[in-house]
């Protein structure tokens, strides 16, 4: 299983480990507040990391990928205003392959919004902000 991260509250700064599977969503251990849950996942822990509560957006992604570097931060600003309502999982395609050619990655940033451990939606390319707000929006009702 992928570590937990280290993410500060939004709230009140306080850093925290957010696990990369849990049964409900991450909150500060000191103020309560939603945490942004983004975090990694391979091809030996995807199918745990993507079960969740909350809808789960997977960036499939390389670290050599210029589009993938532009839209990345972007994702994890939407991970951030979305906390407590969205899990954002990373995935190195590089590193798992399984998992990239299992849902048909042909080009990336491939994006997939999944419920239920199930892909709803995916979106493939770096868009802007609000493209990508209205996909999220529309995926996450």
């Amino acid at each position: 299983m992928s570590a937990p991260s280290v993410t500060a509250c939004p709230s009140c700064g306080t850093r925290n480990r957010v696990p990369a599977a849990a049964a409900g969503t991450p909150k500060c251990a000191k103020c309560r507040a939603a945490l942004p849950w983004v975090v990694a996942a391979s091809d030996d822990d995807f199918d745990a990391v993507v079960n969740a509560r909350v809808p789960v957006l997977v960036d499939l992604w390389a670290p050599w990928c210029g589009p993938c570097r532009t839209i990345s931060p972007l994702l994890e600003k939407v991970a951030r205003e979305r906390a407590g309502s969205l899990k954002l999982v990373k995935v190195n395609v590089d590193n798992s392959p399984r998992t990239a050619s299992r849902f048909n990655a042909r080009s990336i940033p491939t994006m997939l919004m999944m419920k239920s451990g199930r892909e709803v939606s995916r979106l493939v390319g770096a868009v802007p902000k609000a493209q990508l707000d209205s996909w999220v929006a529309g995926n996450t009702r």
